[in-house]
């Protein structure tokens, strides 16, 4: 047998890996504009393909956990890293459809990361210390952002934005090949009988979560969340450009702020659950900060500066920082040895709120012609995701 590799060593490797496929997400979002420009179609488009990604990760995820059974979690990561190289590269075509092909590419690549990482973690951690190290792990999703809102943007302004996307589609090539040696002793743990049919694939994960009553009411939290959080996410460039009046590279910037404090945020919520206020109450809490910067969003001045670094620096620590604690209850809240399915099953109605928010904000922007009002309208999922937290916090205190 090869030796185990530590904790920290696991945890560098999946944060690395989230980080590079959550950049590989909002590579196309951070330069829409330009984008858009070259492809003659709205930037509100780009909620399509978010729409379209998620669309494949919402597949890929139910079928990820019966994958990481079968091949091994360092397997499907690099499967995962490898589709959304692929998927990235294809979005350099100057085309609407390849921008669509793309999407479902990233999507498929991106689907697997989170249930890989969760089978990974939950075998390693301790149970009074699993919000926190899922939020660190978590951490990544914003660093991806952070990346790709500090870089893509300059890339693309030297090169073009087609050879800054070639150049992230590298990168993830790259993960793949450096997680190789890990692959021995974390995939140990395969079952290369374990059945991998599509129909079951799709079907065991939501089984499992819609016969938990606690884990049903986080799928349901994480839908409505996700919509708050993709909808800041794919937007955020955009609204700062077309209604703020900024330049891509300054709208890119405060896009990596708000990223900065989702990290931020994504370690300060998850240690505040462990220590002080348990996951439920942490995550009312976010819902409620969400709640309070959406309808902040439509009276920013076109002059605000430093109210408006607060403000996206609050909202990205609460629209952001929501998912470490909620992956770690929902290892806790799934029966033992099922945490990637579980983790899947949930996610899969994660991926549906991204699929369903970005295009239907898209919509409220354009019909109201700003990007304010359409952020305001995000007080509707954060008020029913705290409602559904409150009226299930019994279930939750029978359950821990």
């Amino acid at each position: 047998m090869p030796p185990i590799p530590s904790s920290l060593s696991v945890l560098i490797a999946t944060l690395t890996v989230q980080s590079l496929v959550a950049m590989c997400l909002l590579t196309l979002p951070v330069v829409a504009p330009a984008v858009a420009e070259t492809l003659h179609v709205s930037p509100a488009y780009v909620g399509l393909y978010i729409a379209l990604a998620y669309l494949g990760a919402m597949a890929a995820s139910l079928l990820a956990g019966a994958a990481v059974r079968r091949y091994g979690a360092i397997r499907a990561s690099q499967a995962g890293l490898m589709l959304c190289a692929a998927g990235v590269a294809v979005c350099a075509v100057e085309s609407p459809a390849a921008a669509a092909l793309g999407a479902l590419l990233i999507g498929f690549g991106y689907g697997p990361i989170t249930p890989a990482s969760s089978h990974l973690l939950a075998r390693s951690t301790p149970a009074h210390r699993m919000s926190f190290v899922f939020s660190i792990k978590q951490t990544g999703v914003p660093l991806g952002g952070v990346l790709a809102g500090f870089i893509v943007p300059g890339l693309a302004d030297l090169m073009g934005w087609q050879i800054a996307f070639l150049a992230v589609a590298l990168a993830n090539l790259g993960c793949a090949l450096a997680i190789q040696p890990l692959r021995d002793a974390l995939d140990a743990d395969r079952d290369p009988s374990h059945p991998l049919s599509f129909g079951s694939g799709l079907a065991g994960p939501l089984r499992l979560v819609f016969g938990h009553r606690t884990l049903t009411v986080l799928a349901g939290v994480s839908f409505l969340f996700s919509i708050s959080q993709l909808s800041l996410t794919t937007y955020m460039a955009t609204f700062l450009h077309e209604d703020m009046g900024m330049t891509l590279i300054a709208a890119g910037a405060l896009l990596a702020i708000s990223q900065v404090a989702g990290v931020a945020g994504r370690l300060l919520w998850g240690y505040v659950s462990d220590r002080y206020t348990g996951p439920v109450n942490t995550l009312v809490m976010l819902a409620a900060l969400i709640i309070l910067c959406a309808l902040a969003m439509p009276w920013l001045p076109a002059d605000a500066h430093i109210s408006l670094w607060i403000l996206l620096a609050i909202f990205g620590s609460s629209a952001i920082g929501w998912n470490g604690v909620y992956l770690a209850e929902v290892a806790r809240q799934a029966p033992p040895g099922q945490a990637g399915i579980a983790t899947g099953g949930t996610l899969s109605m994660t991926f549906m709120g991204v699929v369903i928010g970005p295009p239907l904000f898209g919509v409220i922007a354009s019909t109201f012609g700003s990007y304010g009002l359409a952020y305001a309208s995000l007080v509707l999922p954060a008020g029913l995701c705290a409602w559904l937290l409150i009226h299930n916090r019994a279930a939750f205190q029978r359950r821990g």
